[in-house]
């Protein structure tokens, strides 16, 4: 009997990449075959993005796509937990399931196309199915959020904090490095909260007793001797404690963290955790604790009730920061988020002029930082290498959000290898940079 074969779509942020990881790697256990295209798939799943309306729209035109082209349609993801909406736009859906519910998934893919033999996991590439490259890997150490951001709806789609034991995660990152995973790229809703849902409980299954916190868990993946990243950490005061294991090498001297604002009213209105911090100070004492630390950060302009001096704010903070990596959005209300009922709404011409001025702002101290490192040597990961040279990142880049390192003319090195290269020039977003050594 012919195995069955799904297509798939996943879309969304690095945490729906890992659920769809799960999924297709549940599917190949079970012997599903994988289409390239809508039209020779017996059924297709699309995992889902609803946090902001364009990604709603780019999760229902992908969804009316592959109804057009194939007509057997499972939805998953942030979306699926509308599923009134789903079921009153395209009353043909096979099913619609919510985050994170591989399980759901996999009952209705069986309902629809039943696998022609019991799941197989021998036969499963080491590290299971990725999405990324073979050298580096999300790994998700927690579901969910407890924080009540009024323009976010994530809580209500993908539930409270429930972190993973470390000894899972643990797990997870060992066989992800015996894989030739070279790069973990650590990512939650709330990395800095992993662990507060578990307070008092300590995981002996690592030999040790291993605390639930971030600190601790950090310390322990950055002994596994690959480079450890983490993303989406909220400047609580535990911070200043990864802050010393980056300076120390244990892990990458890099942060991302989603500041949003840097008007306290704004961030008030918000209703953003630490929004009373002196995050401008918060900086400074980072990279005083470590001078090579790289900052990524996000916000928002043209929130309710934003002003000209909020604004101003903004950007006085990120001129005073000087963050290495920054990402801007322009507020749009969501279906739930209590942000929508907020007086004072922001006119959208006047948004977009925020949003082309801020990132002014940013592409000249992004250009100030690069030129900075000219003449500098460091370590790179390289991450595809072609007929003109190669392309890497080093510990201030993170993949798909960041910029890269060229390397002109390099051959005979392949993704997964970690060079020495000596930075020789840059632009805005990117540098170049010559081979030292292998």
């Amino acid at each position: 009997m012919k195995a069955p074969t799904v297509g798939f779509v996943s879309l969304g942020c690095a945490k729906a990449t890992v659920d769809s990881e799960r999924i297709l790697t549940q599917l190949k256990a079970e012997g599903y075959g994988f289409s390239a295209n809508y039209e020779h798939a017996d059924l297709v799943v699309v995992n889902t993005c609803g946090f902001i309306e364009s990604a709603v729209d780019e999760s229902l035109d992908v969804i009316s796509q592959a109804l057009g082209a194939n007509g057997r349609v499972i939805v998953t993801g942030c979306l699926g937990v509308k599923a009134g909406l789903l079921k009153k736009k395209f009353p043909n859906l096979l099913a619609i399931t919510g985050p994170q519910d591989c399980d759901a998934v996999m009952a209705a893919v069986h309902a629809e196309a039943p696998p022609v033999h019991e799941p197989f996991y021998h036969l499963l590439p080491p590290g299971g199915v990725k999405l990324t490259p073979r050298h580096y890997a999300y790994l998700k150490i927690a579901e969910g959020c407890n924080h009540k951001c009024t323009f976010c709806i994530i809580p209500t789609m993908r539930g409270r904090l429930a972190s993973r034991a470390p000894s899972d995660v643990l797990g997870e990152a060992k066989s992800l490095v015996d894989a030739g995973v070279r790069e973990l790229l650590v990512v939650s809703q709330d990395t800095s909260a992993y662990g507060v849902d578990q307070r008092g409980r300590a995981d002996l299954a690592t030999g040790r007793a291993l605390r639930p916190h971030i600190t601790d868990l950090a310390q322990t993946l950055g002994e596994l001797g690959v480079w450890i990243r983490l993303h989406y950490v909220y400047p609580y005061p535990q911070v200043d404690e990864l802050v010393e294991l980056m300076a120390s090498g244990i892990i990458l001297p890099y942060l991302d963290v989603p500041f949003q604002h840097a008007s306290s009213r704004i961030l008030r209105l918000m209703k953003r955790p630490a929004s009373g911090e002196d995050n401008l100070a918060r900086v400074h004492a980072w990279r005083e604790r470590c001078p090579s630390l790289a900052i990524r950060s996000t916000f928002i302009v043209g929130f309710p009730g934003e002003t000209d001096i909020d604004f101003q704010e903004l950007l006085h903070f990120l001129r005073q920061a000087q963050l290495d990596r920054v990402g801007c959005f322009i507020y749009s209300p969501v279906t739930g988020a209590r942000a929508n009922d907020l007086p004072e709404p922001v006119d959208s011409g006047l948004a977009q002029a925020r949003f082309d001025e801020l990132m002014a702002v940013q592409a000249e101290i992004s250009h100030t930082r690069l030129r900075q490192r000219v003449g500098r040597e460091c370590m790179v990961l390289i991450d595809e290498v072609t007929e003109a040279g190669a392309v890497g990142r080093s510990a201030s880049e993170s993949p798909e959000v960041d910029g890269v390192i060229h390397l002109p003319g390099v051959t005979g090195i392949q993704a997964g290898d970690f060079v020495k290269v000596k930075i020789s020039a840059c632009d805005t977003h990117d540098l170049t940079a010559s081979l030292i050594e292998v």
